[in-house]
């Protein structure tokens, strides 16, 4: 009698149950990372299969301790290592990789991983977990994204020290020498692939404004998370940047956007009536006020000025106003004639607010009396706070419907769980900004678009707005849920895609129109059902597509 068969590769099930029997998330993390490289086909099966339960594992949270510890706990790394060391080598190096057919660059130098600070080489681990969110959310194929770290060096000495780490040892490499060191990144980057789409992520301030500022006109670049407050020295770039419309914080202005416009579906009242009040004036509060400007400006006839006059800033000083003398470049646009107020709950009944966002990191700002004053001034009060990590938001979703009395139009930077409140479910949204940027990149590597311009992230915006009907909305789903974000996502990238080709950024692909035939979809159809079919068509599918 022979021996029983025993199965070669286990089936998805399996996987996921080894996922949730592990001791921690950390081990969560390396069982999937390991899975990925042993048996790739699997790993794509059950990351395409599971998405909501496999990302906060693959991704944040627990992406933050696996960059920690990248190099003590053996993560299987599949990016590409630039080192200083290397310099003048870049293009060969990059012509060496394994996989030619790169479409989608995420790049990191590693000094500034989620809230975590200078992790050097360790980024990688950034740089791979966004790059899976491209294929989870938005199905680029795996074999056209590369993730990269630019290593120059850390300023971590516990790094230094460590002796497993696997990064350059030595100070970062700064100054001219630093932007010398990306130029050549660049510059191999656009001769071995010309239409490669590029995202930079966590980089440190100081750097990621003026790379963005000058490789912006480049080719198609953006930076998603730019947040936080820039130094002084980058002020300046910033007021122009502002003046000139061209610098929004990109996908957390879009998501936060997004969810205005959405919430705002449920009350029956436009954008163009409201007056949004943040709590908090660093670059990604400013950036989101930027771009409800542009969206003031393009649909309702208003100058961007008068766009600005809707969203007041409060800093940890207060109101950001006119008669202030104290203000950095960047508020100054948002300073407006208005008297000045000290505390959150005095501005409130000062300007009559009908959205309160929170980007300021400062857990409990929004007391139970702010949220209180929003609800006694609006029927339905739109919340939106969106600091991270949890520990950081500015009030919790049961916070904000207790004292709303189950009023409130909410979305949070963090997540929380369902409650039930008066005999019903009540949903949190979550603007997570994973919902626009991978579309957004994949309509760019359609079109091989060549600037992602901030109209980009206001039509992404828009057209996610419209994907929840007004019973959803209700229910507190001001975005589709997660688990649909493959079908979220072929919407946008088509949406994102005719723009692009109609602003002239992008163009038409060659196979365009044999593609959407293929699909059933007639050349009679609408652009936005044509861009949909060839979007779909386009999706990584991990039982039929390339690995």
């Amino acid at each position: 009698m022979g021996s029983p068969t025993v199965p070669t590769v286990p089936k998805d099930d399996v996987v996921m149950a080894a996922v949730r029997s592990a001791a921690s998330d950390l081990e969560r993390f390396l069982y999937l990372r390991r899975l990925q490289r042993d048996n790739p086909g699997l790993f794509y099966r059950v990351l395409m299969g599971h998405t909501e339960e496999c990302l906060p594992f693959l991704y944040t949270p627990t992406v933050g301790e696996a960059c920690q510890k990248y190099h003590r706990v053996g993560v299987p790394t599949y990016g590409l290592y630039l080192r200083a060391s290397e310099r003048g080598r870049f293009l060969d190096l990059l012509r060496a990789y394994p996989q030619q057919d790169i479409r989608v660059v995420v790049v990191t130098d590693g000094e500034r991983i989620l809230g975590l600070g200078d992790l050097g080489a360790g980024g990688m681990g950034i740089s791979e977990g966004k790059s899976l969110l491209y294929t989870a959310a938005a199905g680029v194929p795996p074999h056209q994204i590369l993730p990269v770290v630019l290593d120059v060096g850390t300023n971590n000495q516990a790094l230094l020290d460590d002796p497993q780490y696997a990064g350059l040892r030595q100070k970062r490499v700064t100054g001219a020498e630093y932007d010398s060191l990306v130029d050549e990144f660049i510059r191999a980057l656009k001769a071995w692939r010309p239409h490669v789409l590029l995202q930079f992520e966590d980089f440190a301030n100081h750097n990621a404004f003026h790379l963005l500022e000058r490789y912006r006109p480049q080719l198609a670049c953006f930076n998603d998370d730019i947040q936080a407050r820039a130094p002084d020295g980058l002020e300046a770039w910033f007021w122009g940047c502002l003046e000139a419309g061209c610098c929004c914080t990109h996908g957390t202005a879009c998501i936060c956007l997004a969810g205005v416009l959405s919430a705002l579906r449920a009350t029956g009242r436009g954008i163009e009536e409201q007056r949004i009040l943040f709590y908090g004036a660093g670059e990604a509060g400013t950036g989101i006020g930027e771009l409800i400007a542009i969206c003031l400006e393009h649909h309702h006839g208003m100058s961007r000025e008068e766009g600005r006059r809707h969203c007041y800033f409060m800093d940890s000083k207060g109101l950001v106003c006119a008669s202030r003398t104290d203000l950095q470049h960047h508020k100054r646009p948002f300073a407006h004639d208005v008297p000045p107020c000290r505390t959150l709950e005095e501005a409130i009944q000062a300007l009559r607010p009908s959205v309160l966002i929170g980007v300021s990191t400062m857990a409990g700002a929004f007391s139970r009396g702010v949220l209180e004053a929003m609800a006694a001034l609006n029927e339905q009060p739109v919340i939106m706070p969106l600091s991270n990590p949890t520990s950081k938001s500015e009030c919790t979703f049961q916070e904000a419907v207790e004292a709303t009395g189950d009023r409130v139009l909410f979305a949070s930077g963090s997540p929380f769980p369902p409650l039930q409140y008066g005999g019903r479910t009540l949903y949190p949204a979550q603007a997570n900004n994973a919902y626009v940027f991978p579309a957004i990149g994949h309509a760019a590597v359609l079109t091989q678009c060549k600037e992602i311009s901030d109209d980009v992230f206001l039509v992404a915006a828009e057209k996610l707005a419209e994907m929840s009907n007004l019973q959803e909305i209700e229910q507190g789903f001001l975005f589709p849920r997660f688990a649909c974000i493959k079908t979220v996502s072929v919407k946008l990238m088509a949406a994102v895609a005719d723009f692009m080709v109609r602003s002239r950024l992008g163009s038409i692909p060659p196979d365009f129109d044999t593609v959407c035939r293929q699909a059933g979809v007639a050349s009679s159809a609408s652009n936005l059902a044509r861009w949909e079919a060839y979007a779909a068509a386009h999706m990584f599918h991990p039982n039929t597509s390339h690995l």
